[in-house]
C-alpha cells in the first residue's frame, strides 16, 4: 500500500530557501538578545504534566499536546470512565512544553542556587499547541524569548520593550506597533471584592476582545457573574484615545479610587518615561486598556507586538508574571520577558519582502565533471578550497556542462569552476561568475586567490 504523503494538520516542512531565512531571522535576534546581556538556555520538549497543568488557564490547558503514559497506561483504570479530563490525567503523565516561561522557571527552581540574578535568559525553540489550525495559527511553532528574572525594577519592562523595538527595527519591519497595558488595570474593574481566579476569569474573557467583540465579551462577562459595572468600566477602557498622556487620564477616570488601578497607571507612567530615555522613539507603544494577553500567570505589564492591516495577528506578546515560581518552590521570584513567534515574523516578513536581499546558498563554488583523466586534479582542487574556507562541491557524475550549470543556477551557486578538455590540457581553469555570466581562464596559483577576494566583496 503507498502511503500519500501528508502533514499532521498544523504542521509544517521547511524548506531550504525558508531555513536560509529563518536562520537570518533568527541570527538578527540572537545578537540582538546578547548585546542586551541575556544567556542562552534549551529546555526538553517534554515536561511532567504537573509541570505544565495550573499555570495557563483553563482554555491554555485544553490545547496542551498530552503524551501516553509509557507501557500498559491501560492498566487499572475502569472502562466506564466517561469524564475525559480525569481520563487524560489517568492516560497521560507528560506533555509537550506549552510555552518556554513555564519551563524556564522550573528550571530556576531547581537551580535557584547556582544562578545568578537578575538572570538574564534568551531561549529559541519551538512549543506546541492542539489549536485549530489557521492562516497565522501553527500547532507547532518556534519562539524567541528573552525574560529577566529576579528584579521587580520597572526598568526591566523598560529595556524589554526597546529590546522589542530594536528586533523590529533590525529586520526592518514596517508599520509596527507595541501595545502595552497591566493587569492591575483590569483587575480594578474586575469586582475586586471577588477572589484572584475570577479576575483571571475576567481577563481570560476580555482577552477574546479583537476575535469575537465586545458585544459577546459583555454577555460572555454577564455569563460568568459580574457585574453591570464591570462590564460599563470595560466599555470605558475601550473608548480611551488620544497621546499617552491623555489615555492615562481616561484611565484613572475609568478605575476611580481602587489603589490597585491607580498603582497600575502609574507603573505604565515610569515604564513609558523610562523607555524612552533608553532610545525608544514616541509613537511606538500605544496604550490599550483592554489588552489582557490570555495566560492566567500575567500580573503586571502586559505587551503585544502587532502590525497594523495584516491578517496575521499578534506578532509576540509577554510581560510581568509574579507568583510563577511560587509554583515551583522558589518563593519571591518575579520574572518580566517578551516572545517573538518566529513563524508569524515570518509570514509578515515575507509579505512585506524583507528577504530578497539574503544569502539563499550554502555551496560557493561548484566543481564542473567533465572529463575523467582531470578527476583527481579537481579533487585536489576541492580540497583546497575546502581547507581555505571555500564552500565548495563537485558534480558528482560526468554529464553535459548545460546540465551541471543548470544545477549551480537553481541553487544558486555563485561561482562555477570549468574544466573540460582545453583547460585540463592548458592545466588552466574557466571560472564562470554565474550573477554576470562573465567567465575567464587562470591558472591555479591565481585560482584560490580570486574566489577569495569574490567572495568577500559578495561577488
Amino acid at each position: 500500500m503507498t502511503l500519500l504523503p501528508s502533514l499532521v494538520k498544523g504542521m509544517r516542512d521547511y524548506s531550504s530557501l525558508q531555513v536560509y531565512r529563518r536562520n537570518y531571522m533568527l541570527a538578527a535576534i540572537q545578537a540582538i538578545y546578547t548585546r542586551y546581556g541575556f544567556e542562552p538556555l534549551e529546555t526538553p520538549a517534554l515536561e511532567h504534566r504537573s509541570t505544565l497543568t495550573g499555570k495557563y488557564g483553563s482554555e491554555g490547558e485544553q490545547l496542551m499536546f498530552n503524551v501516553l503514559k509509557s507501557g500498559d497506561f491501560l492498566e487499572g483504570i475502569e472502562a466506564n470512565t466517561t469524564d475525559y479530563k480525569k481520563l487524560k490525567a489517568l492516560l497521560s503523565d507528560k506533555g509537550l512544553r506549552y510555552d518556554l516561561t513555564v519551563p524556564l522557571m522550573r528550571h530556576i527552581a531547581a537551580h535557584q542556587h547556582e544562578i545568578c540574578f537578575p538572570f538574564r535568559r534568551y531561549q529559541m525553540q519551538p512549543v506546541w499547541r492542539a489549536d485549530r489550525p489557521q492562516r497565522g495559527r501553527y500547532r507547532e511553532f518556534l519562539q524567541c524569548d528573552a525574560d529577566i528574572i529576579g528584579s521587580t525594577s520597572l526598568l526591566c519592562e523598560a529595556e524589554i520593550l526597546k529590546l522589542i523595538y530594536d528586533v523590529c527595527t533590525q529586520l526592518n519591519i514596517r508599520g509596527f506597533c507595541i501595545k502595552i497595558n497591566h493587569r492591575g488595570i483590569l483587575s480594578a474593574i474586575a469586582d475586586p471584592e471577588k477572589e484572584k481566579e475570577k479576575e483571571k476569569l475576567f481577563c481570560t474573557i476580555v482577552d477574546k476582545l479583537e476575535k469575537i467583540g465586545l458585544e459577546k465579551v459583555i454577555a460572555a462577562l454577564q455569563a460568568a457573574g459580574f457585574s453591570s459595572q464591570a462590564t460599563a468600566s470595560l466599555v470605558q477602557l475601550q473608548n480611551c484615545n488620544g497621546s499617552h498622556t491623555e489615555r492615562l487620564g481616561q484611565l484613572q477616570a475609568a478605575i476611580g479610587d481602587v489603589a490597585q488601578g491607580a498603582k497600575a497607571i502609574e507603573e505604565l507612567s515610569n515604564i513609558l518615561t523610562q523607555a524612552h530615555g533608553l532610545g525608544l522613539p514616541d509613537g511606538i507603544c500605544c496604550i490599550d486598556p483592554t489588552l489582557a494577553r490570555g495566560l492566567a500567570y500575567y500580573t503586571g505589564l502586559v505587551m503585544e507586538l502587532t502590525v497594523a492591516a495584516t491578517p496575521i495577528g499578534s506578532l509576540g506578546g509577554g510581560g510581568r508574571y509574579a507568583n510563577l515560581g511560587a509554583l515551583f518552590g522558589a518563593k519571591g521570584l518575579t520574572g518580566v520577558g517578551f516572545s517573538f513567534g518566529i513563524d508569524r515574523l515570518y509570514d509578515l516578513m515575507e509579505a512585506q519582502n524583507l528577504f530578497q536581499s539574503i544569502t539563499t546558498y550554502t555551496t560557493e563554488v561548484l566543481l564542473t565533471n567533465l572529463e575523467a583523466k582531470a578527476e583527481m586534479q579537481l579533487l585536489h582542487l576541492l580540497n583546497q578550497l575546502r581547507t581555505a574556507g571555500i564552500q565548495a562541491e563537485i558534480y558528482p557524475q560526468r554529464v553535459k556542462i548545460n546540465k551541471q550549470l543548470s544545477y549551480a543556477h537553481k541553487k544558486n551557486i555563485p561561482f562555477v569552476v570549468i574544466v573540460g578538455e582545453t583547460e585540463y590540457a592548458m592545466d588552466h581553469y574557466t571560472l564562470k561568475n554565474m550573477q554576470t555570466g562573465v567567465q575567464n581562464r587562470y591558472r591555479a596559483s591565481e585560482l584560490l586567490g580570486l574566489l577569495k577576494t569574490a567572495l568577500a566583496t559578495k561577488c
